[in-house]
């Protein structure tokens, strides 16, 4: 056993943390919206044809926004084919992930879902193969009471009031070879500077979102970021952040770090950001959305489930069905902490995606859906992170790692609402063998207890929640949370993650 220290104090605040946090992503993808939110012949499915065991789980899950429709996806998307009626809409070849798209689902379709989760919707426009005149229309049809052709074709196609649709993203990683109709980051910065400003002028209110690098090891980062809010730094309100992680050739240690990437990649683009605003004489501090994130083990696509052939495109394939385990959940999350931990500037963020691919949530053609690993931290920090987050001035040992260096066994960060008088402590526990003894400073919290104290272990690391096996891994009370003389105590058991409410 080993032993770390920190102190939480209202007075040590990060900045507010914002809802949106706590978002998810929805792509037409695999089966991510057919089999998974849509399937109209399943038993539990409603008059529209959602699962509602999708839909009961995605409410306790607690997500605040959902990115849609992509994604890759997005860059071939003619958001026309998704409208009017069903039987009338086109099936579509799908590039982005070789697949057919028969459009049953589109923007009234998943409006009408999110509204039923109790979601935000954020919508991204196709910058990739078409631009401004294409984003300008969906912004009618979406945005416009009515009185204008589009927002009268709305109207007709089920749907009086227009849609609430506040934060628009400017394309999907317009820097990647991969995407269709990539670009430079001037042509790119032009572009979404001349859509953004089109945009404005339909509904000033409208808050945008510029494509940042689509991840930190790309040769453009950086120089990307720069190049991009030169051109949009007064048009848009966030830069996007994209970063997937993984275990690589065994090194549970490193992937166990993941987060110390995360942070690193936030504070590269804020400092970025912060130098366009200071050559621009601007006020702004511009806001992250880190509007892709999660573990996804990227290589077993590449060699096993990526379709090829110009007679193959199939409708909602297997694809992305990520198992997660143990680990998997103790890094995601950390990369939570590490959201919080820049709550200052990261004001949105998508775990990627929701439903089947490289998801919290699983499901069964005509049988059950059922909570992954990483399903307990997410649901859990949505719940409790309220308020304003706080640096909790941790002291912690180090251990060694080749991809990161020096790394704190220990991660952390708290949240305090004073509305309530409650607050929340998040704790990782990257040690492979030792537990951890925990002694924390809550005298500047007054008179608190301990409400409640949860982590998720297991003493496989591999568990996993499976179709045969739905609840193998889930959160475990912490019995040795108690609180004396200001001191909250507890353990953390060896890869742990741990939520603590005081109240």
């Amino acid at each position: 056993m080993f032993s770390a220290r920190l102190t939480i104090d209202p007075r040590f605040a990060i900045g507010d943390v914002s809802r949106r946090l706590f978002g998810s992503f929805v792509e037409h993808l695999g089966r991510c919206v057919y089999d998974g939110l849509y399937e109209p012949g399943h038993e539990t499915a409603d008059a529209f044809g959602f699962r509602g065991d999708v839909v009961e789980l995605v409410r306790e899950l607690g997500v605040s926004t959902v990115r849609y429709p992509g994604g890759n996806f997005v860059s071939g998307y003619k958001w026309e084919d998704g409208v009017g009626p069903r039987d009338a809409r086109p099936r579509r070849l799908e590039l982005a992930w070789h697949s057919t798209e028969t459009n049953q689902v589109g923007l009234h379709e998943f409006a009408t879902w999110t509204e039923l989760v109790g979601a935000e919707l954020m919508l991204a426009v196709n910058l990739g193969t078409r631009g401004v005149a294409e984003a300008l229309d969906l912004a009618e049809y979406a945005l416009v009471p009515g009185g204008t052709d589009l927002s009268e074709q709305r109207r007709a196609n089920g749907h009086d009031e227009p849609f609430a649709v506040r934060m628009w993203c400017l394309g999907n990683e317009m820097d990647g070879p991969w995407q269709l109709g990539y670009l430079t980051p001037d042509a790119y910065g032009t572009k979404a500077s001349q859509t953004a400003k089109a945009l404005r002028q339909l509904d000033p209110t409208l808050e945008l979102v510029a494509c940042g690098s689509s991840n930190s090891s790309m040769p453009t980062f950086g120089e990307w970021e720069r190049v991009v809010l030169g051109h949009t730094y007064d048009d848009v309100d966030f830069i996007s952040c994209h970063a997937y992680y993984q275990e690589r050739d065994g090194d549970t240690a490193a992937f166990l770090a993941s987060a110390v990437n995360m942070d690193h990649f936030i504070e590269t683009v804020v400092a970025t950001a912060d130098h366009v605003g200071a050559l621009t004489r601007s006020p702004k501090k511009m806001a992250v959305s880190f509007d892709e994130w999660n573990v996804w083990y990227q290589d077993r696509f590449e060699s096993t489930d990526k379709i090829s052939g110009i007679d193959n495109w199939p409708v909602a394939p297997r694809l992305l069905e990520d198992q997660y385990t143990t680990v998997d959940a103790v890094v995601v999350g950390n990369l939570l902490i590490s959201l919080l931990k820049h709550a200052d500037r990261v004001k949105a963020a998508s775990l990627a995606q929701l439903v089947n691919v490289i998801a919290p949530i699983m499901t069964e053609p005509g049988g059950p859906a059922w909570r992954q690993t990483i399903f307990f931290p997410f649901a859990t920090t949505s719940r409790l992170a309220q308020g304003t987050a706080l640096d909790v001035r941790l002291e912690a040992p180090t251990y060694e790692t080749e991809a990161y260096g020096s790394v704190p066994l220990i991660d952390a960060v708290a949240t305090h609402d004073a509305d309530s008088a409650t607050t929340s402590l998040f704790l990782v526990n990257r040690s492979l063998d030792d537990e951890a003894e925990i002694v924390v400073d809550v005298s500047g919290l007054g008179d608190v207890s301990a409400r409640s104290a949860q982590s998720l272990y297991d003493e496989d690391l591999r568990a996993a929640n499976t179709l045969a096996d739905q609840n193998r891994v889930s959160l475990r009370p912490t019995p040795t949370a108690a609180i004396e003389d200001g001191r909250l105590r507890l353990v953390l058991p060896p890869v742990s993650w741990t939520a603590v409410e005081l109240a």
